[in-house]
Formats: structure tokens, C-alpha cells, sequence
């Protein structure tokens, strides 16, 4: 073998051998391309460069910002509100208080951007008041979980500023836009499906608002729906990029949190502050190693080599789409989403994009999507295992009560993947394409 095939082989298998023996994915990453750059007689300091090069980005700037204004609002009674204003509108139906999860997580995750957050802060009030209305538990962390995916889609959200980092600067305002019309897709069809559900199992509809009532509710709930009309709005008219409208967001957040709704005191900034340096800081190492990991996978062609692997297999772009999709469901099932959208993009965005002509802005929303539903999908599903733990129940018995929702999941995937239209006909539309 050369050189080149021993230090891809090192390069890949040193880092599923730290993935088995469970060092967290940034220092596995870190740790496979000093081993492989060691091997090749690289310096050490080109490491070094290179994760310095992947943080030292002005775009990056966004991400620190989104996360501070998601928590910000997280904690500041926005979902409470963003849960009176879905029930409001969706609550009469059978099935009310599902119907009111999905709509309330489309609210909220156009908001935090985190189908986690959205878990933690949606399911730990909707999952209880579902259980105390007679759902059965398995039935609302199902709905509670998969719901929670559209935050990865619906903009803004900090995963499409990662994947337009990795895909080599992809608009990121035509990947807010591109992703409203598959969330909006994949409400309606998990509403369609929790409604079904509850019509067979007889679960109750909520009451109705009298005008007065609910015209409170909805001005209530104003102020926090126009912190997403701020980001994706200043992005795409041009007059903010993304990291000033996410700033300016973070500003509107503060005020709004502390100085109107005023459920939280404001010392418990200092807690928010801290919970946001942690996030980030685990976000920032994952891209700085990742830079490196990628670089040294673009230096031994492994992109090349998978494309000419994947090509060799078939050339039906049908089936090509089918098995690059069927390969991110299986790498959602065991890793997190953000390496994964480091370390694959570089791989298949030459097969996707390169080889079946595929718009990059549609292969963003793809891996958005398959990854989104690897987040709810065991063994390593963070949204699910959150979900799970705020209800009380197993695991397995939350992934058996999910299977109807996979289903449309899958099918909203299609969609995406073989209809072009679905990602691109709003970014067409508003900013030429």
C-alpha cells in the first residue's frame, strides 16, 4: 500500500477507534489528525493552523450570537407564550395539545434554532400538561421529539451557518428562506399524524378563547415571533449580514426578556452568559478540529476517492441520491449533528453538487433534514434521549410510539431530495436565486 492509503486508513480508522472507546468527537478528531499528520512527517503546527484557520471567520461571529438569544428567550417565558398562541389557534382540534406541541415547536425553533432547546423547553411544559389531560406518555414524546426537528430546518438556525462554513460560503440568508417551506411541510404532516392518532385513541380538544382573550394571547406572544423576523429578515433584505442581525437580535431579546415580559430576574443573566459560553464552547473546538480533520481528508483525496466509490456502485443519480441519504440517516443514528455536517459535507458535496448537479442550497436542507432526524433517533439521539428523560419513560417504548412519525419524516425527506422546488421556489422568489 502507499503512503497516502496507510495515512487514509489511519486518519479514518484511529478516529472510529476513539469514537468506539468514547472520547468526545472534538478531541477524537484532534487526536486522528495529529496522528495522521505525525505519520505523513506534517509539523504539528500545520495542525495547529489549520483549527486556528476553521475559527478565524467572520461568519463564525453569528453563532455565539444565536445561541446567546435562544437562551435568552428560552428562559424568559417565550415558549409558554409561543404554547398560548399555538393552542389558540390549533387547540379545537381532537388531539388539541398535540396539535399545539407541533405548531408551538415551529414557533419556538424559528426562535432558539435548536431542536434540543426546543425539547427541553417546550416538552418540559407540554409533556406534563399532556399526561395530566390523559396522553399517554410515549404518544407526546413522540410528538414532542419529532416536532422538535423542524428547529433545524425552520431559519434561523446556527447548523445551516456551520454547513455554509463547510460547503465553502453558501448564502446563508438563501439557506434561512429554503428551509421555511420543508418546516412548514413537516408541521403539517406531523400534525396530520398526531391528529389521526388521537381521533383513534379519543384524546380531548381544548377549550375555545373569547375575542378579548384572544387578542391577548397573540399580542403576547408578538414580541417573541419578532425575534425571528428580525435575523431572517435583516439577512435577506441586505440590510444586516447574518452576524449583525443575530447581534441586533440578542439586543431585541435582552430588552424584551428582562425590561417587558420581566418573569426572570436579571441576575439570571449571569447564568444564561454561562450556559452560552459553554455551548459555544463546545461548538468552536468541534469546528477548529474539524478544519483539520477535513484538511487532511482533502489532502489524501478521500472525497475523490468516495465520489469515484459511490459512482462505481451506480450512476442512476435516483439511486445515488437514495444511498447518500440512507448514509446520513445511519451516521445520524450515531453521531451529532454538527461534526457530521462538518465531516460529511466535504465528502459529498462533490458527489451531490459536483456529480449530480444538485443546487447547494438544497443539499443544505437535505443534510439538515437527515441529521435532524438523527437527533431523534436512538441509539445516540440527543432530542430523544432529552425527551425521554423529561417524560420518565424508556427509550424504546418512546421509539416504538414514533414510528408513524419516522414515517412522514421520510417522506418530507423525499420531498426535499427529488423536488427542487420544495427548498428553492422562496429563495428564487425573493433573492434571484
Amino acid at each position: 500500500m502507499t503512503v497516502e492509503t496507510i495515512a487514509a486508513l489511519l486518519l479514518i480508522g484511529s478516529f472510529g477507534v476513539l469514537l468506539v472507546l468514547r472520547v468526545p468527537i472534538t478531541f477524537a478528531l484532534a487526536l486522528a489528525s495529529a496522528a495522521t499528520a505525525f505519520y505523513l512527517g506534517r509539523p504539528m503546527m500545520t495542525v495547529v493552523h489549520d483549527m486556528y484557520s476553521g475559527i478565524h471567520s467572520f461568519s463564525l461571529l453569528a453563532i455565539p450570537f444565536f445561541i446567546l438569544a435562544g437562551q435568552i428567550m428560552g428562559q424568559g417565558g417565550i415558549s409558554q407564550r409561543m404554547i398560548d398562541f399555538s393552542n389558540l389557534i390549533v387547540g379545537r382540534a381532537r388531539g388539541g395539545l398535540a396539535q399545539v406541541n407541533v405548531l408551538a415547536s415551529m414557533f419556538f425553533g424559528g426562535i432558539s434554532g435548536s431542536a434540543v432547546a426546543d425539547v427541553s423547553s417546550i416538552g418540559s411544559i407540554m409533556m406534563p400538561m399532556m399526561k395530566k389531560k390523559g396522553y399517554d406518555a410515549d404518544y407526546s414524546v413522540a410528538v414532542t421529539v419529532t416536532s422538535a426537528c423542524q428547529g433545524i430546518i425552520i431559519p434561523p438556525s446556527h447548523n445551516m451557518i456551520i454547513y455554509s462554513l463547510a460547503a465553502g460560503g453558501v448564502s446563508i440568508g438563501s439557506l434561512f428562506l429554503a428551509g421555511i417551506v420543508p418546516g412548514v411541510i413537516l408541521g403539517l404532516s406531523l400534525m396530520a399524524v398526531s391528529y389521526a392518532i388521537a381521533v383513534r385513541r379519543g384524546y380531548p380538544r381544548e377549550r375555545s378563547y373569547s375575542l378579548a382573550e384572544s387578542l391577548k394571547i397573540a399580542a403576547n406572544a408578538f414580541l417573541g415571533l419578532m425575534t425571528a423576523v428580525i435575523i431572517v429578515g435583516g439577512v435577506v433584505s441586505g440590510v444586516f449580514t447574518a452576524t449583525e442581525s443575530a447581534a441586533i437580535a440578542c439586543v431585541y431579546a435582552f430588552v424584551v426578556t428582562f425590561f417587558w415580559y420581566r418573569e426572570v430576574p436579571l441576575k439570571r443573566f449571569l447564568g444564561i452568559l454561562y450556559a452560552t459560553l459553554k455551548t459555544l464552547a463546545m461548538v468552536m473546538s468541534l469546528i477548529a478540529s474539524a478544519e483539520a480533520f477535513g484538511r487532511l481528508l482533502a489532502y489524501l483525496r478521500i472525497p475523490a476517492l468516495i465520489t469515484d466509490g459511490l459512482l462505481s456502485v451506480t450512476e442512476n443519480p435516483v439511486l445515488l441520491l437514495l444511498l447518500v441519504n440512507l448514509m446520513l440517516l445511519l451516521l445520524g443514528m450515531i453521531m451529532d449533528m454538527a461534526p457530521l455536517i462538518l465531516i460529511t459535507t466535504p465528502i459529498l458535496y462533490p458527489v451531490v453538487v459536483g456529480e449530480l448537479g444538485m443546487h447547494p442550497v438544497q443539499f443544505g436542507i437535505l443534510l439538515m433534514l437527515n441529521l435532524g432526524i438523527g437527533l431523534c433517533t436512538p441509539p445516540v439521539g440527543s432530542a430523544l434521549f432529552v425527551g425521554s428523560a423529561v417524560a420518565r419513560i424508556r427509550i424504546e417504548d418512546a421509539t416504538r410510539a414514533m414510528l408513524p412519525f419516522y414515517l412522514v419524516m421520510l417522506v418530507v425527506l423525499l420531498l426535499v431530495t427529488f423536488v427542487s422546488g420544495v427548498t428553492l421556489w422562496v429563495p428564487e422568489r425573493l433573492m434571484g436565486g
